[in-house]
């Protein structure tokens, strides 16, 4: 855990790569939970990421065809995990995922099963991008 100053609480970092995203459908999971945004970044490039029937992504750690995903860090209170966990769409947990930085935070990763005959979306390099080119496409 980090100790962040200005709350004077600790609060885990956990990495998000879809609907927990500010300004997406799921964001005030983290608002109500006591979660602060800290930063934009991406994953080293080892994930791969699917399409959940367009609803929300699901990104899974893999050794070959990975790629960097977009990902935005939130700092979040402790007992803040469980309640936004339990509030994510099934087939998607709370493991540890590596930052481009080399950092390892906890982050919002799939069930492999869950990708099964979905659309891959990993060369778009994020759920938001995804999302821009696919409402373009339409």
């Amino acid at each position: 855990m980090e100790q962040f100053p200005e709350t004077g609480m600790d609060r885990v970092l956990l990495a998000v790569n879809g609907t927990l995203m500010r300004g997406l459908a799921l964001n005030p999971n983290l608002l109500a939970a006591g979660a602060t945004f800290v930063r934009e970044t991406t994953t080293e490039p080892s994930y791969r990421l699917w399409s959940i029937d367009d609803c929300h992504p699901a990104m899974v750690r893999t050794r070959k065809g990975g790629a960097a995903v977009a990902v935005e860090v939130w700092a979040v209170p402790p007992g803040g995990l469980a309640e936004i966990l339990l509030q994510e769409p099934p087939g998607l947990s709370i493991g540890k995922v590596k930052l481009a930085d080399g950092s390892t935070v906890l982050g919002v990763i799939a069930e492999p099963m869950l990708c099964e005959g979905q659309r891959e979306i990993t060369p778009f390099g994020g759920w938001r991008a995804y999302l821009a080119k696919h409402s373009n496409s339409g």
